[in-house]
């Protein structure tokens, strides 16, 4: 059911302050719904995270999808990720198409200050970036995840910076900034907090690391399965992004803010390990009710009595109707939602409880929850209120229920699924006025020949083993406006290997260049790694080589760096081709 409410913005009215309230979502990452004390878990404290329902509203049953970019696309636009073109979490299927409307468009258009900080995860290139997607400024990285989180390479608005301290920290400091620039303008602010922690590697600061190197763990998880060093490295990261809301809701509060900023705090999927979750069957990457179950708190001291405890099922698709309603925002586009308005439970409204059913899915496996039950992928029905560890099927014994919720998942492929087309046949956009700098990484391209990424995981990984002219790596792009482009190559390069002749073609316009200065910088992260890392690539500080202005006509192409003449015993290591659109006339 896509339509619940109608009026939900009347109802908020009622309570509403005078002026426009703040908006601020926290999204953790990789977080499981048994991550927090709140929820039982004795391994760890979250004292502020926990304030949130103490203070405003916990929802009982709250679900997201089994991995990060489908998430962070329905908290986005309330309608099901596929049909926002997003069926990955690297190698552009995580972007989210340029025709879908964001929630942050609609406080835009509002009036409200806009601003994403962390993890973005729904595509690089402009119009994808979060610049082209509602907000006014932006800090963070935009892939998937990153390799290092002490001093790592961001993004600031479009522009290559250098964090400052852990990553987690220097999020929040930037948030906080931007709360309170806006609150001292007179301006309400949208502020998006999109963390990228717990996800591994699994980097934490000392301080919170000697709170868990050697706790016995009180509560355990899969015992054949866990590792209890990755478990207390989660558990500390935690504790971590506990103290960080604690100084921002701190700051709320000593600049009068709080009571009329709402609050919410939520996850993108099941816990990154077989760590306590509850007794629910899955994790991440599962549609059963361990990957995808999620916290929900929301504080709005002006309007959200405290202790509510919201019992009807919801799920991220329900964020962004139930923001607008809440803060009595008009929204953007006419896509129509695939999420309903909650408002009324939070504000305490009489309203029956909604008879809908929600869905999980990825990689081909669709899940089905209602109120009650759960249809898994094999066909099977789960009591989840007497069975959250999903032991039973108990289909034979509800078989009007099976029958039903089997109805809604094939009627819900048809549908939704029959919206993601065969293959990503996205181009990556270049050329926009309005962010000139197209960033093109090695997780976007293709490697050719002998050239291989640094690491099976694409999303923060360079290009290596580029040592032979035919060699190559290519991009698939789309110039938006023809024009004057410098080309910009980020490399490494040792002493012994400099010389090497490069050339960059997209279609029939061509650069060249000579790798002609050493930068040979060494790798970065494993000092910092409390557990050995999975398949997140090392990474490096890498230099930019000017290759000159050419114009380049509009139209797709393909972009394709190779090397001409190669004296050495290898060309460079590429992190990212760099197209630069001049201002002005050509």
């Amino acid at each position: 059911m896509r339509y619940l409410l109608s009026a939900a913005v009347a109802l908020a009215a009622g309570t509403a302050a005078a002026a426009p309230p703040n908006v601020v979502v926290i999204l953790a990452d990789d977080q499981g719904w048994g991550d927090l004390r709140l929820n039982g878990n004795t391994n760890l404290r979250t004292p502020h995270v926990d304030s949130l329902a103490r203070d405003g509203a916990k929802f009982d049953r709250f679900f997201v999808q089994p991995v990060c970019s489908p998430t962070r696309a329905e908290f986005l636009t309330g309608r099901y990720h596929p049909r926002g073109g997003v069926f990955s979490t690297s190698t552009g299927g995580e972007r989210l198409d340029i025709d879908e409307k964001t929630v942050a468009e609609a406080f835009k258009a509002a009036g409200y200050a806009t601003g994403c900080f962390g993890k973005w995860h729904n595509g690089s290139q402009y119009p994808y970036h979060p610049l082209g997607r509602g907000f006014g400024e932006y800090y963070g990285f935009t892939s998937g995840h990153w390799g290092e989180y002490f001093d790592p390479p961001l993004d600031h608005n479009g522009r290559d910076v250098k964090g400052k301290g852990y990553i987690t920290d220097d999020l929040t400091t930037r948030a906080i900034e931007f709360l309170t620039r806006n609150a001292a303008a007179g301006k309400p602010s949208f502020c998006y907090l999109a963390l990228n922690t717990p996800h591994s590697p699994m980097q934490v600061p000392d301080e919170y690391w000697r709170r868990f190197e050697k706790l016995p763990l009180k509560l355990t998880g899969d015992g054949k399965k866990e590792d209890p060093d990755h478990t207390r490295a989660a558990l500390a990261m935690c504790e971590n992004i506990d103290d960080n809301v604690g100084r921002l809701l701190k700051a709320l509060a000593d600049r009068n803010l709080d009571r009329d900023t709402v609050v919410v705090y939520f996850c993108d999927n099941g816990p990154n390990g077989a760590r306590w979750n509850g007794g629910m069957k899955g994790r991440k990457g599962s549609t059963d009710e361990g990957g995808v179950r999620s916290p929900l708190l929301v504080r709005w001291p002006a309007g959200v009595k405290p202790g509510t405890v919201v019992t009807p099922v919801a799920a991220a698709i329900d964020l962004y109707p139930t923001l607008i309603d809440l803060a009595g925002v008009k929204r953007v586009g006419d896509k129509p939602f695939d999420g309903v308005s909650v408002a009324p439970w939070l504000l305490g409204k009489d309203a029956p409880p909604p008879d809908r059913v929600l869905f999980q899915h990825w990689a081909g496996r669709t899940s089905a929850r209602d109120q009650r039950f759960r249809l898994d992928p094999a066909g099977q029905l789960f009591d989840l209120t007497a069975d959250p560890g999903q032991a039973k099927n108990v289909a034979a014994e509800h078989p009007e229920v099976a029958k039903r919720l089997t109805a809604a998942v094939e009627a819900w492929r048809r549908d939704v699924l029959a919206e993601l087309p065969k293959g990503d046949v996205r181009p990556y956009p270049v050329g926009y006025a309005e962010l000139p700098r197209a960033w093109l990484p090695a997780r976007d391209g293709v490697p050719h020949g002998g050239v291989k990424r640094s690491a099976s995981a694409p999303n923060c990984s360079f290009f290596t083993g580029w040592a032979k002219p035919d060699d190559r790596m290519t991009w698939e792009v789309e110039v938006n406006a023809a024009g004057r482009y410098e080309a910009v190559i980020h490399y490494t390069c040792p002493k012994a290997d400099v010389g090497s002749a490069v050339e960059l073609t997209v279609g029939a316009a061509k650069w060249s260049g000579t790798v002609a200065e050493a930068h040979d910088p060494p790798l970065r992260g494993k000092e910092h790694d409390r557990v050995s890392r999975g398949p997140e690539s090392f990474v490096k500080d890498f230099r930019p080589l000017s290759l000159g202005m050419v114009e380049v006509p509009a139209g797709k192409a393909t972009l394709t760096l190779r090397a001409t003449k190669v004296p050495g015993g290898q060309v460079a290591d590429v992190r990212a081709v760099e197209l630069v659109l001049q201002k002005g006339k050509p």
